[in-house]
């Protein structure tokens, strides 16, 4: 398997692709596309399937993403009367 910083390169943001939305390199899946079909409960297996210029490597790419972005939020502590 690639290094993360390597898995990393498969996502790029392009202004002028998709709005400017966290896309996997070469083609105009977003990130979110990927992670709604694995929300749904698709495997890696069958999205790779369903879109053959998507390898296993980009789904790896694509929630080493997520999970980078996740850990980077701020978090804002909200108070419940």
């Amino acid at each position: 398997m690639n290094t993360e910083e390597e898995r990393l390169e498969r996502i790029v943001v392009n202004p002028k692709i998709m709005g400017g939305k966290p896309i996997v390199k070469g083609t105009r899946i977003t990130v979110e596309q990927v992670l709604k079909l694995l929300a749904q409960g698709l495997s890696s297996n069958e999205i790779v399937k369903d879109h053959p210029h998507l390898t296993k490597d980009d789904i790896s790419a694509v929630l080493l993403y997520a999970a980078k972005t996740a850990g980077e939020e701020e978090i804002y502590p909200v108070t419940i009367t």
